[in-house]
């Protein structure tokens, strides 16, 4: 049913925990599934220089959110902004259809996190 690749994300997730004093955070949840993700990171030169993540839910929703920390880290804010759901499942190798929605929520918890980073940006600027 799932990959060698989400298993391994599952099991031995990359990135687990909170920044302190985050650059952005983002939260979103799915009330249907009862998953919710938060995401803090830390940029720097426009640059994802740290990411972390807390997920409540299933496997697959974990591997996902550990996937997505992977795939941005290192990355400009744009290039991060780019990540989409079909590209967070490829780099999975794949989930089944009724997982599929996990890889939304990572993605948006992702740009939700870049989107108070970019507010925090703009408050600091007046």
């Amino acid at each position: 049913m799932y990959t060698e690749k989400v298993m391994d994300h599952f099991m031995h997730p990359r990135n687990v925990g909170e920044i302190d004093n985050p650059d952005g955070v983002g939260q979103v949840g799915n009330p249907v599934c009862g998953d919710i993700m938060k995401m803090s990171l830390r940029i720097k030169d426009d640059r994802i220089e740290d990411i972390k993540f807390k997920t409540f839910g299933c496997g697959a929703a974990i591997a996902t959110s550990s996937m997505v920390t992977e795939l941005v880290k290192g990355k400009t804010v744009a290039e991060a902004l780019a990540l989409n759901n079909r590209m967070v499942a490829e780099a999975l190798g794949g989930l089944p259809c009724k997982k599929m929605h996990c890889s939304n929520l990572a993605a948006d918890a992702l740009h939700a996190a870049i989107a108070d980073y970019k507010e925090k940006q703009v408050q600091a600027s007046r």
